[in-house]
């Protein structure tokens, strides 16, 4: 089987993590994945190493790719233009739907007009993004398939794995709570500068590190306010992690004895949780769906109310002083992410509802023009 996945953002965020999971399990079960985006934002090293990546906005190069390699199947994911590729390409194989937005009035575009398109199938990672998708439709079946992780790349590794060499440095003495993630208004950036400005007056053993936000559209507005708050001492800023340092990342935290911290507003699932908790770092976070579904409160990490800075400060003194509660959470977050969200079990559900979708020998399911000729970026 050979399906393409369309996306408009090469992004470093949780849709291409997750797919970069998904691609390299359904590459070992006979399932060859490629991927068309529309605007780079600096994800191709994510995907670089595990398969052929096509970056292009040009319509007519995009209906010669479609045509060209025959696939069995295509997914979308949130790009409402796709639909009328598809159906210039005469494609005659399943389209798939994936609603990925957590926002309604930004998912509403994507959702409401197909374009002649009929998709056999919607799939959503997380109950809290289904309910999002009824309100917009109701005729097409769709299906809840959490994203997975890759539990032989993010693991616990042991002290004598750990690269320390690579930023970002482990402080001595301290303990780190890590944003992780974009730099803009949904992820809300400002709540955990202005959590780290309280703490800084409450205790002198932690640092705050942020982690990516390279190419966010509020990256100037952070480093301004960054900057202007005087916290450049206690917020160290890591606008570039290499993937391939990630678990790296995660295991220097829990070394530390340190946290991760979410202040995000909305959230479809959210694939930094579930890659601190497989690594063994308690998750601090806001008690809202689709963050409920996947943390364990008191036993994989603590939920705050709300956008409640207050709170969330408590929860993190709670968290960082009881040195028995964090060894314990950091165990059950292990068991409890390979369990729920490894890639071998999350994966299997989506590669069943291809093979339903997918008639046998369907290759080819499109006219293909001999002289169409399309390369790809890896």
């Amino acid at each position: 089987m050979k399906v393409l996945i369309i996306w408009r953002l090469l992004t470093v965020g949780g849709v291409n993590a997750g797919w970069r999971n998904r691609a390299i399990y359904f590459k070992q079960h006979g399932i060859e994945t490629e991927f068309l985006y529309t605007t780079d934002h600096g994800g191709l090293h994510i995907m670089e190493d595990v398969a052929p990546v096509y970056l292009t906005k040009d319509e007519e190069e995009i209906i010669k790719i479609i045509r060209k390699n025959q696939y069995d199947a295509i997914i979308v994911v949130d790009t409402g233009k796709a639909y009328k590729w598809i159906r210039k390409a005469k494609f005659q194989g399943p389209v798939i739907v994936e609603a990925r937005t957590p926002e309604l009035v930004k998912l509403t575009p994507h959702l409401k007009s197909f374009k002649g398109i009929t998709p056999e199938s919607i799939i959503v990672p997380s109950h809290y993004q289904q309910r999002m998708v009824s309100i917009l439709t109701n005729d097409i079946p769709v299906h809840v398939i959490y994203n997975g992780v890759d539990t032989s790349f993010f693991r616990a590794l042991s002290r004598d794995e750990i690269d320390f060499t690579s930023e970002p440095h482990l402080p001595q003495q301290k303990k780190v709570i890590a944003y992780i993630g974009r730099l803009d208004k949904r992820k809300n950036w400002p709540m955990f500068l202005e959590i780290a400005k309280r703490m800084k007056t409450e205790r002198d053993d932690v640092e705050f590190w942020v982690i990516g936000g390279a190419q966010s559209v509020q990256r100037e507005e952070f480093q301004t306010e960054w900057i202007r708050e005087g916290l450049t001492d206690i917020v160290k800023w890591f606008p570039v992690i290499p993937y391939q340092q990630m678990p790296h990342m995660y295991s220097k935290i829990r070394e530390s004895g340190g946290c991760t911290l979410a202040t995000t507003k909305s959230e479809s699932f959210g694939n930094t949780f579930i890659e601190s908790m497989v690594c063994g770092v308690p998750v601090v976070a806001s008690r809202m769906m689709p963050v409920t579904e996947l943390v364990r409160e008191g036993e994989t990490g603590l939920l705050y109310r709300g956008q409640n800075v207050d709170d969330a400060i408590k929860q993190l003194h709670f968290l960082l002083n009881d040195r028995d509660l964090y060894e314990k959470m950091s165990a059950f977050a292990i068991k409890y992410a390979q369990e729920m969200f490894s890639i071998q079990s999350v994966a299997e559900q989506y590669i069943a509802l291809l093979q339903k979708l997918v008639p046998l020998n369907a290759a080819g399911d499109c006219e293909v023009d001999p002289n169409d000729q399309a390369g790809f970026l890896s």
